[in-house]
């Protein structure tokens, strides 16, 4: 699960509610206690309700019921019910919409394409990039794994994964073969990957690294390469990478490549989720 401190959750409450529900003590309504239930009009993998969870019990409410993040959600059902003030369940109420409609919206086009993959390479795992929204990472990522998937790199600091930018600053490909074995010593701990075309990906899987990253690599071209490479090292991991997506990722997953690195779930048009609310 992933960690949400404490100054998290107030920041995403103070983006919608920065003083008092005007609203409500305008109306007189404040005080009054009430129930609210958050339910979705689609069928999708939920996600976000850790957080709600959280947000709602920051405002007084109580969660009374919650399915967790990863369930099942017909179109139609409720998932998750609050009871609270009519102040403290307006104030959860568009931030938990916000955060429930969008996550379970990424969780859901993520929960598609690990199935299709698993379908037909049950050792083929969906990884999401980096490419996702600023100041999101930390909601994203715990909505790619309520469907599933794993990030493929949480940031610079986590992996070694070698772009040819950083080859052109070490003067070539053949200057970084020539470097290989120190790079190697010093990232004793870490594996070493490396992005690549089809004729340096041979070389690579000869000079030793961890693993190979294909980057619009066409699938026709990937299931040869992949088996040719596996015959260099069994042990070499393979990723692909590049414009995959629901529509492709089952072919990319055929080809035997261990992972598939995707930016597609965080493109998911958010999902049409409504609340019902009444007094007490």
């Amino acid at each position: 699960m992933v960690w949400f401190p404490e100054a998290r959750i107030d920041q995403l409450i103070a983006e919608d509610v920065p003083y008092i529900d005007l609203t409500s003590e305008v109306l007189g309504v404040s005080q009054q206690p009430g129930e609210m239930e958050y339910y979705t009009r689609e069928a999708c993998t939920l996600a976000g309700t850790e957080v709600v969870r959280r947000i709602a019990e920051h405002m007084g409410c109580e969660v009374v019921d919650a399915k967790p993040s990863g369930s099942l959600v017909q179109a139609g059902e409720a998932f998750m019910t609050l009871r609270g003030s009519a102040a403290g369940l307006h104030q959860v109420w568009k931030v938990g919409l916000n955060t429930f409609d969008h996550l379970s919206a990424v969780a859901t086009k993520t929960r598609q394409m690990v199935e299709k993959a698993h379908a037909v390479n049950p050792r083929c795992e969906i990884l999401t990039t980096r490419k996702s929204m600023p100041g999101a990472k930390d909601l994203l990522t715990a909505a790619v794994r309520a469907g599933g998937a794993w990030p493929h790199r949480l940031g610079l600091s986590e992996t070694v994964l070698v772009f040819d930018h950083h080859i052109e600053f070490m003067g070539g490909f053949d200057a970084f073969l020539e470097e290989l074995p120190s790079i190697k010593s010093r990232c004793v701990e870490k594996k070493l990957f490396v992005e690549a075309a089809e004729q340096q990906a041979r070389i690579l899987a000869r000079a030793g690294v961890d693993g190979v990253q294909f980057d619009k690599v066409p699938v026709e071209n990937l299931s040869d390469l992949v088996k040719e490479l596996k015959g260099i090292d069994p042990h070499l991991t393979l990723i692909a990478a590049g414009g995959i997506n629901p529509g492709n990722v089952s072919e990319y997953a055929a080809t035997g490549v261990d992972g598939i690195a995707t930016t597609a779930p965080f493109s998911a048009k958010p999902l049409d989720m409504s609340v019902r609310m009444r007094a007490r």
